[in-house]
């Protein structure tokens, strides 16, 4: 179930766009993320340690991923809500691990492709992290207010989303044009 990010529970919120080099017809965001080999997530930033694809019981497409956004080391469980060539909603309830502890935090990827003109795409990576109810027990806990929490993460998901964004682009454009991942950036 998804939590609606509000003021009240909004931890980041990161859009970051960048150029394919290919036109939109050849561009396919659902096939590309969706059979995302584990050294091609990799590659795309340094704070990415590993992903694989899996399915909910449902048989809903599940793209799970291991980084770290700051200080933290996180799991994240995304089920493809919606999946199209030019566009991937993704929501995880993602495990959080500190030196504190560990809790869960939601996050939403949003992966989309708009055509500028027949040889080029925007490709917009948008991510929003909110908190959740087990968040909010954990900062209660360690005495952190949701301010200095969200100031934080913040700087660290916007860092994180100005690294991996391009280098997804030319992941995606090197999908686009010659149907493989292993083209070197």
């Amino acid at each position: 179930m998804e939590i609606i990010q509000t003021p009240e529970n909004a931890l980041s919120h990161s859009i970051v766009t960048a150029i394919i080099n290919a036109p939109i017809e050849k561009v396919n965001i659902a096939d590309w993320l969706l059979n995302l080999p584990d050294a091609e997530y990799q590659r795309c930033s340094t704070q990415h340690i590993g992903a694989a694809i899996s399915t909910t019981y449902d048989g809903e497409p599940v793209s799970l991923n291991v980084e770290t956004i700051g200080d933290a080391l996180m799991v994240q469980h995304y089920v493809a809500v919606e999946h199209r060539p030019d566009y991937c909603r993704m929501l995880s309830i993602s495990d959080s691990i500190t030196k504190g502890g560990r809790t869960k935090v939601q996050v939403l990827w949003e992966l989309k492709a708009t055509k500028i003109d027949g040889n080029t795409t925007l490709y917009t990576n948008e991510i929003h992290a909110t908190a959740t109810p087990e968040m909010f027990e954990y900062l209660k806990e360690h005495n952190v207010n949701l301010a200095d929490a969200a100031a934080s993460r913040q700087a660290a998901s916007d860092a994180h989303n100005h690294e991996e964004t391009p280098n997804f682009a030319k992941s995606i454009e090197n999908k686009a044009l010659t149907g493989k991942y292993n083209q070197p950036f």
